[in-house]
């Protein structure tokens, strides 16, 4: 048999790099490239919303003239919503009260309970749910029935006369 190394050769040189070795490191360093290619791209938008900031986006809700001190109104207004990439403009409602000193309190038009529609009860001086006989003060919080907490409140402030209004 013939053996690859000749006992009288030299020793290879540990300074040259084989062609396997070479194709190993070529090999290894395209794949390298290519995660990262991909990689970077793909962590960025995985982390992309968490550093977005957020727009604050007030729909205005009216002139507050019209409103009457602790009597709550049902108002109608528009809001801008995007959701993906579809933006819409949808028709909003909620109850808005004017406090003493001018502050305004305004609620989410749905019932805590099953989410149904309540109305103002002058004479009872409560919010009324017809679903399942809920009732709620002037300042929202739960009477009677089986709401599990008060209504919900959105935001709101006043600019220059007129009502704006920002949900969740």
């Amino acid at each position: 048999m013939h053996s690859s190394l000749n006992p009288q050769s030299p020793p290879p040189d540990p300074t040259l790099v084989s062609r396997r070795r070479f194709l190993g490191f070529g090999i290894g360093a395209i794949g390298a490239l290519i995660a990262s290619a991909l990689g970077i791209p793909l962590v960025g938008y995985a982390i992309s919303p968490a550093l977005k900031k957020k727009k604050e986006d007030w729909a205005e809700a009216g002139s507050v003239a019209g409103f009457q001190p602790l009597q709550p109104k049902k108002i109608e207004y528009s809001a801008f919503r995007k959701d993906g990439w579809i933006e819409e403009t949808v028709k909003k409602s909620a109850w808005v009260i004017l406090r003493d000193g001018g502050d305004v309190t305004v609620y989410d038009p749905r019932c805590t309970h099953l989410g149904c529609a309540y109305r103002w009860d002058e004479s009872r001086k409560s919010f009324l749910c017809p679903c399942h006989d809920g009732v709620f003060d002037i300042n929202g919080k739960v009477v009677s029935g089986p709401p599990p907490r008060p209504l919900d409140r959105l935001q709101a402030k006043i600019e220059s006369g007129k009502l704006f209004i920002m949900e969740g």
